[in-house]
């Protein structure tokens, strides 16, 4: 009901009298009192002037989670903080297929092989997918691609790097972890975590060469709800060609943008490299590289890519 409460606010340039707030809202003005003052403790700065009313003079980059579209029969799990959204996803129990977990800031938050990801309040997106896809396991890495594609979609003039690094020119916007629960032969579920930088305006020394942010691209704020939601639009649209599938015309666009391929990479297992050339995406999403004439697939370790996020 806060949030009600605020769009209401927002949406008059004049003073609110509670009891305007009350009738509309149809709750008592006691209520309205403790939803202002509970927006003020998020951050929001609204005056109180008797006889007018209430009026907000400044708000900060929060998401409202009202606003979030998420898909039908999915259920939107917000959280002001949190260790990680994956981890509250994983964790929660009878989650409606197709739900979104999201987090306004994270404590742990996690990208591939268990590095840390930077999740400072009121910056970025942070969220998670929950879904229950009829596939066999086999088939879920390509939901690394389908994510990555979506936010490649939704922020635009980007290109990705196998398998799960969105780029803005040769450094790291956002990243995909894709996590499931299965069985030999059937999935019981997967979550699908995003994080993208949106206004991040500085990194620590470890990545200011390999991460950046939307504003520190485009030299202008971002709105993260926006952000949100236009993930959320192209994944939707990008995972229900893939249940059908659909998943070569998914490929074939993947493809167009993806960095990795037709460059030279390093690939690590262990205490193991490789340096070949990346030359094609199979249809579950693996990596296919060239050595010495021969051509085999990648699905696991870490790829590193000459010329982008460090390696020269």
């Amino acid at each position: 009901m806060k949030y009600k409460v605020l769009e209401l606010l927002e949406s008059s340039r004049e003073f609110l009298s509670g009891e305007e707030v009350s009738r509309k809202l149809g709750i008592s003005r006691s209520a309205v009192w403790k939803h202002i003052n509970s927006l003020k403790k998020m951050g929001y700065s609204i005056v109180s002037v008797p006889s007018k009313g209430y009026k907000i003079e400044y708000a900060p980059d929060k998401i409202n989670p009202e606003k979030v579209n998420i898909a039908s029969g999915g259920q939107l799990y917000f959280f002001e903080k949190t260790s990680s959204t994956n981890y509250e996803a994983k964790v929660a129990e009878n989650v409606p297929d197709r739900s979104v977990f999201l987090a306004e800031t994270q404590t742990e938050g996690r990208g591939r092989l268990g590095r840390k990801w930077s999740s400072p309040k009121g910056t970025g997106v942070f969220m998670s997918i929950y879904l229950k896809p009829n596939i066999p396991p086999a088939k879920v890495s390509a939901l690394t691609l389908v994510a990555g594609l979506a936010v490649q979609r939704a922020i635009g003039t980007s290109t990705i790097k196998w398998p799960n690094d969105v780029l803005l020119g040769s450094r790291k916007v956002a990243g995909v972890l894709t996590e499931m629960s299965a069985e030999i032969d059937r999935v019981n579920y997967v979550v699908v975590g995003i994080g993208v930088n949106v206004n991040t305006e500085t990194f620590n020394i470890d990545l200011i060469r390999k991460a950046t942010s939307l504003y520190l691209e485009t030299g202008k704020k971002w709105s993260r709800e926006a952000v949100v939601n236009n993930i959320l639009s192209e994944f939707w649209q990008i995972y229900d060609e893939f249940l059908s599938g659909d998943f070569a015309k998914i490929r074939r666009e993947y493809m167009r943008v993806c960095a990795t391929l037709r460059r030279e990479v390093c690939i690590k297992k262990g205490e193991e490299s490789i340096v070949a050339r990346a030359v094609d995406v199979t249809e579950n999403g693996e990596l296919v590289v060239e050595k010495d004439g021969k051509r085999f697939p990648v699905n696991s370790g870490e790829v590193s890519v000459r010329g982008l996020l460090g390696y020269v």
